[in-house]
């Protein structure tokens, strides 16, 4: 899996904060799905109300849970897109509307052909997290191999779409992170937060 989104966002400024403007958010998606398009011959139909919904639950919920963003940046922005994503898969905003001629070839392109808005929402996600991390920290997170396996898309498209909150999990594995399979909508539970949680805990004196 590539970064296929990350070119189209690291030129915009300030972009963690570009992206939590709805008509910014709906735009990037928009640019997202026409390079799927232009990429592998998938093209979709947005429906603006139901992707207006995912970013308005999204926004709410990261409020939510901002307060540990001081913890652990790096993990937070990671959290974050999984949140959008898990939004995203909930709402479903995209619809096929015409596929390629071909039969797809090996790898990414087999991927994109059997879950389409899985690869849109999934990508649009893991290209902000690459643009942010490299405007913030100069330098961008690796993908894991398993991105580019199918059976672990079967088990992603299967869980996340029975229950949308494993769509952060599947992120953080797809990063090379630690998922939270128990809770994984719940920053307090990650494990970069919570070892910066007991690292900024004052240590008690035994005197």
């Amino acid at each position: 899996m590539d970064f296929l989104f990350r070119d189209e966002l690291i030129r915009t400024p300030d972009l963690r904060h570009r992206l939590r403007q709805l008509r910014w958010f709906r735009m990037a998606f928009r640019k997202n799905a026409v390079l799927i398009a232009e990429h592998f011959g998938y093209h979709f139909a947005i429906d603006e109300t139901r992707l207006t919904r995912a970013f308005l639950n999204w926004v709410e919920r990261v409020e939510q849970e901002k307060p540990y963003a001081a913890l652990d940046r790096k993990d937070f922005i990671i959290f974050a897109a999984g949140m959008a994503l898990k939004e995203l898969i909930a709402e479903a905003p995209a619809r096929v509307v015409r596929k390629p001629l071909e039969d797809p070839a090996k790898g990414t392109a087999e991927i994109v052909a059997f879950w389409p808005e899985g690869f849109l929402y999934t990508n649009y996600c893991v290209g902000a997290i690459a643009a942010i991390m490299e405007q913030e920290f100069g330098s961008r997170p690796a993908i894991d191999r398993c991105a580019d396996d199918l059976r672990t898309w079967w088990s992603y498209r299967e869980n996340a779409s029975e229950t949308p909150d494993f769509a952060i999990a599947f992120l953080d594995k797809f990063l090379g992170s630690e998922p939270n399979w128990m809770m994984p909508n719940l920053a307090s539970a990650r494990s970069a937060i919570r070892r910066a949680m007991l690292a900024s805990k004052p240590v008690k004196s035994l005197g």
